[in-house]
């Protein structure tokens, strides 16, 4: 072990206690302090001796405070994390729609079902190849042999009865 490292493992140990108030001043948590004092053991074990240590003290001592001051910093920022976390489940509207408004949706979709099948042929046929299957109006007229102004027709049709049905509501 480079003596650098074993000067300071010494001095960490030996003040163990004041290193850990140091430490628990900056960090304001027991639980926290032990862990960076801990880590402060760690790092000390990588200290090589070049350049040599002149004042092991104030070396150990400027490590503890940078480490304390990580922590505190890293610390900050999981309060912030949680607390925005916290804010959003909190505030955050719920998009989904309201229990009544299902019901009311619900209705409607069962209403506009029942009027497409009341629809008389051939509307509900070509409605449902235009606005169901995407067939278009001329692919539509060519099945049908009729003009493309006769399926206009037949789509405006029912597109007016189920905004009839819809308006209902």
């Amino acid at each position: 072990m480079p003596t650098n490292a074993l000067a300071l493992s010494r001095l960490l140990l030996s003040e163990r206690s004041t290193w850990l108030r140091v430490v628990e001043r900056i960090v304001r948590d027991r639980a926290a302090a032990e862990d960076v004092t801990q880590g402060l053991w760690f790092k000390v074990q990588t200290v090589r001796d070049d350049p040599p240590i002149d004042n092991p003290r104030a070396y150990l001592r400027r490590l503890a405070v940078n480490a304390a001051t990580d922590e505190l910093r890293a610390s900050s920022r999981r309060m912030e994390d949680i607390q925005e976390e916290i804010e959003h489940l909190l505030w955050v509207e719920d998009d989904r729609p309201a229990q009544d408004r299902i019901v009311l949706n619900r209705d409607l979709v069962t209403r506009i079902d029942a009027a497409v099948e009341a629809l008389p042929e051939p509307t509900r046929g070509i409605f449902r190849l235009n606005r169901v299957h995407g067939v278009t109006q001329r692919e539509i007229a060519a099945r049908y042999g009729i003009s493309t102004t006769v399926v206009e027709r037949h789509i405006r049709r029912a597109l007016g009865i189920l905004s009839d049905v819809r308006r209902a509501e």
